[in-house]
C-alpha cells in the first residue's frame, strides 16, 4: 500500500488552520487542483478538480474520522463504480494538527526592557512556533499497479501534499 506523509510548521494558532481544514469548501483554497466543492453533506462531498490537461474529474469522498479534541480528520475517497477503480482499490487521506514546540527564539537586551516587553516576546515566541500539519495519503493500488506503481504512485502522491501544504502555507499570509 502506497503511503506518503508530510509535514510542515505553519506559523498560524492550530485553531485558525483547523476552521480551514475541517470545511471541505475551504479545499479549493489549498488542496491543489481542486477548482469547487459541491454536494457537501455532514459526512460527504465531491470534489471538481481539473487535470493537467484541463480536463475536470469529480471525485466523492466520505469523511471517516472528524476528532475536534485531536484535531484530526480522515476522508476516504469513494472509488468503486468510479474511473478511479482501474486505478485504486483505496484511497484515504488524513491530515493532524499539533501545537508546534519551538525554542524559545533568542532575544538581545534592550534599554527597553520591562515586564511588558517580556510579555510581548513570550507571545511572539508561542506565534513563531505555529501548528505542526501533518498530511497522510495511503492508497490501495488494483490490477498491475501494485507490483509495477507503487513508488511512481508514492512519489506522485509526495508531491500532491507538498503542494497541499504550499496552499496551506499561502493561507497563513
Amino acid at each position: 500500500m502506497p503511503t506518503a506523509r508530510r509535514s510542515r510548521t505553519i506559523a498560524t494558532p492550530v485553531e485558525e488552520l483547523w476552521e480551514v481544514i475541517r470545511d471541505p469548501q475551504h479545499l479549493p483554497r489549498w488542496w491543489p487542483r481542486v477548482t469547487r466543492i459541491e454536494d457537501v453533506d455532514e459526512d460527504a462531498f465531491t470534489e471538481v478538480m481539473r487535470t493537467a490537461k484541463g480536463k475536470l474529474v469529480r471525485a466523492d469522498f466520505k469523511l471517516v474520522k472528524a476528532a475536534e479534541d485531536e484535531r484530526a480528520l480522515m476522508w476516504e475517497q469513494q472509488v468503486e463504480g468510479t474511473p478511479f477503480a482501474r486505478l485504486l482499490k483505496t484511497a484515504e487521506t488524513e491530515v493532524r494538527l499539533a501545537p508546534a514546540s519551538a525554542p524559545p527564539m533568542p532575544t538581545l537586551p534592550s534599554l527597553n526592557d520591562s515586564p511588558a516587553g517580556e510579555g510581548a516576546n513570550s507571545a511572539a515566541t508561542e506565534c513563531a512556533a505555529g501548528t505542526e500539519v501533518t498530511i497522510e495519503l495511503r492508497q490501495t493500488l488494483s490490477g498491475f499497479l501494485p507490483r509495477l506503481g507503487g513508488y511512481i504512485v508514492r512519489r506522485a502522491a509526495g508531491a500532491t501534499l507538498e503542494e497541499a501544504l504550499d496552499g496551506l502555507e499561502r493561507l497563513s499570509g
